[in-house]
């Protein structure tokens, strides 16, 4: 069983000005001349923790965080305005020129494999390789499972935490009922509506219970971009097309790609990957027997260590 690799700081951080008013926190970990590697992190919203950077092993690797638009670092805090899928796209472009690098490898779980996909999609000549875990395609079923019917029947528990904020008569479409609260002037109502809807999912993120994982969740700064975040995309369609990561996946076809996925999946069901590895029979599907969502599961953890590792092998001459 594959662990994390041990801690490291960064040798270079960076305050990246994309368009006003957002300013992007960067990264840079490892080897300087490494295999270059991009992390994505989840929501959208949800930022990156120092622990993401120990995927990688540091002797090979150039390892690349930043917090998208809105989240973690990044300013103006979970800032809506100019904060689309195509602009964090052409952020991830921008970042590509201002490193200076040619190609990378594009790691990214959850949202992250959203955007990966969207990222290799529109710039597929920019991209060595794809490692991918908990696929979210952002279709509207995949909303509708998460946030309206579906893993609800598995945490009604959970649910009847989440649903509280909500008065009954607005529980029919409860991404419109919390967007309603979430860019309100309530700060309250903001607040408790951010803490159900990021708690929800910090709760649903584990095959088995993880303290650790719903206190991230739990904290204000951390749910508030989180769940402003994700509702602002997801009110509007994730700013995609119908099916839009499926259709256009043929242009990943002379793309390296590991797909990872937990078998107990609650938050992005095992059926995302499928329909992915479908599209993209390119790519190699693994299934983690004893995993839900969260990459900080072990099996998960294991799974994506020797991801990257095979990668370095691979590509590290590049």
């Amino acid at each position: 069983m594959h662990t994390l690799f041990p801690e490291i700081q960064p040798y270079a951080t960076h305050h990246l000005p994309v368009a006003s008013p957002h300013v992007l926190y960067v990264e840079e970990c490892g080897n300087p001349d490494g295999l270059p590697i991009l992390f994505l992190h989840g929501g959208p919203g949800a930022g990156f923790q120092p622990w993401n950077r120990r995927f990688f092993d540091p002797e090979r690797y150039r390892i690349v965080l930043f917090d998208q638009r809105g989240a973690g670092q990044s300013t103006p805090h979970a800032h809506l305005e100019g904060n689309t899928t195509q602009d964090l796209v052409a952020d991830i472009e921008a970042l590509r020129c201002f490193l200076g690098i040619e190609r990378w490898v594009v790691f990214g779980g959850s949202w992250g494999s959203t955007l990966a996909l969207a990222y290799a999609e529109a710039w597929p000549a920019h991209v060595i390789g794809l490692i991918l875990r908990g696929i979210f395609l952002c279709r509207d079923q995949d909303i509708r499972w998460f946030y309206q019917d579906g893993a609800s029947h598995v945490y009604p528990d959970y649910w009847a935490d989440y649903v509280k904020v909500i008065p009954e008569a607005e529980r029919h479409d409860f991404v419109s009922a919390f967007y309603k609260r979430l860019t309100g002037t309530d700060d309250i109502a903001r607040m408790a509506a951010a803490k159900a809807w990021s708690v929800w999912e910090g709760l649903c993120a584990t095959m088995k219970p993880n303290d650790s994982v719903v206190d991230h969740f739990s904290n204000p700064h951390v749910a508030m971009a989180l769940a402003r975040i994700e509702c602002h995309y997801f009110y509007q369609q994730s700013f995609m097309r119908p099916n839009q990561l499926l259709e256009e996946a043929h242009r990943l076809a002379d793309i390296p790609g590991t797909i990872i996925h937990g078998r107990y999946d609650m938050v992005c069901p095992l059926d995302n990957a499928f329909a992915l590895h479908e599209a993209w029979p390119q790519a190699e599907l693994q299934i983690v027997r004893e995993a839900g969502h969260a990459a900080a599961e072990p099996g998960i953890i294991d799974a994506l260590v020797r991801a990257t590792n095979d990668f370095a092998r691979r590509f590290g001459g590049r």
